[in-house]
């Protein structure tokens, strides 16, 4: 951040939810914290699942008219101050010639094993190959105008990509993944370069499409311990900070299960690091400094917990980060089937009454 940014700015009036999220991200005083949640449009929802009736998970991403409508479920049901577009990391995956299904998770027809299949990956115009991503987006933007809530864009990242590419379908170690890593590295930095490629102008096309922020989400990098993470991951992750277009979108980072990787994360370029539930967030905020801003981290499963339960560690969350700057409340993770609608409605009207957050 720059020098102006990084000092002390006086306290500010009530925002709307656009400049209470920008702010954040940019690590800038706000009234309170912003709130939105991973998933947050999902089977948890009575009403996401009458529109998912009759089709795939597939269907409903290419679907502009469903996709915006449960993109909109959250702010209507249980008052979420950002919307994510409704979309899925594979979404783009089939322009690059992967044919790719859902079993219900995903699954690749032919496994990435060759330097010879990693040449013949297209980096498609995304315009081309994903018309109604942007038309959602531009629908969404237009929807949100009135209310000046934030719209956010996502991407898979390139090294969980990779890791469902080559393993053919989610693992809990990623064996074959790793094999490559070990016995023919080339072929990984090939594959990794091409998806870098991809997610870049995939990204970028987002933003121009409407996207006020963007997330990159690198779910399987956490599999690697931190040497590895130094050496395959974090490069990546700073090539796509540099070529995204920060100034119209900041860059949002989550890595599932880094809490081993965390000092590498803040090294990212990502203005947000957001963190799993598994990380000390006070212990976050200090290592970040003025590096990055916070997301995060409440367990997803609480959300399926008593109320009173729930409400409790809710409330030593945003008593541990009062007074830390630059802090996103979120999950560590997606909501799940299992959460109750009424519990994250109780979650989001108790971070409405959070104190307000100074600049780092």
């Amino acid at each position: 951040m720059s020098g102006a940014a990084q000092k002390a700015q006086p306290a500010v009036g009530r925002l709307d939810p656009t400049e209470r999220l920008l702010r954040s991200c940019r690590g800038q005083t706000v009234d309170r914290p912003p709130v939105w949640l991973m998933r947050q449009a999902g089977r948890y929802l009575p009403e996401y699942r009458k529109v998912r009736e009759g089709v795939s998970f597939l269907e409903m991403c290419r679907d502009v008219d469903r996709a915006v409508e449960v993109s909109l479920q959250p702010i209507r049901l249980v008052g979420s101050e950002a919307v994510i577009l409704f979309s899925d990391i594979f979404t783009p995956i089939p322009g690059m010639g992967i044919e790719v299904d859902f079993r219900p998770g995903p699954t690749i027809a032919e496994p990435i094993r060759s330097r010879e299949q990693v040449e013949k990956l297209r980096v498609p115009d995304p315009q081309e190959s994903t018309p109604f991503v942007f038309e959602i987006l531009r629908v969404l933007r237009k929807e949100l105008a009135d209310s000046r809530i934030p719209l956010l864009g996502f991407a898979g990242a390139p090294f969980t990509l990779a890791a469902y590419f080559v393993q053919g379908r989610g693992s809990k170690d990623f064996g074959e993944l790793k094999r490559m890593m070990y016995a023919a590295p080339s072929i990984l930095r090939a594959l990794q370069s091409t998806l870098t490629e991809m997610v870049v102008g995939y990204l970028n096309a987002q933003i121009a499409a409407g996207a006020q922020v963007v997330q990159l989400f690198d779910t399987w990098a956490g599999l690697l311990g931190p040497d590895e993470y130094r050496e395959w991951v974090l490069p990546v992750h700073r090539e796509i900070a540099a070529k995204l277009d920060r100034a119209r979108a900041p860059l949002i980072l989550y890595v599932r299960g880094g809490a081993h990787v965390l000092e590498s994360m803040f090294d990212s370029g990502a203005d947000v690091i957001s963190l799993d539930w598994r990380v000390d967030v006070t212990a976050a905020a200090r290592l970040a400094g003025r590096r990055a801003s916070l997301q995060g981290n409440l367990d997803p499963d609480l959300m399926g917990a008593p109320r009173d339960v729930m409400v409790a560690a809710a409330r030593r969350l945003i008593d541990s980060m009062q007074g830390h700057p630059g802090w996103i409340f979120n999950l560590g993770h997606g909501i799940k089937p299992t959460a109750d609608p009424d519990n994250v409605r109780a979650l989001v009207d108790l971070i409405r009454e959070a104190k307000p957050c100074p600049a780092r």
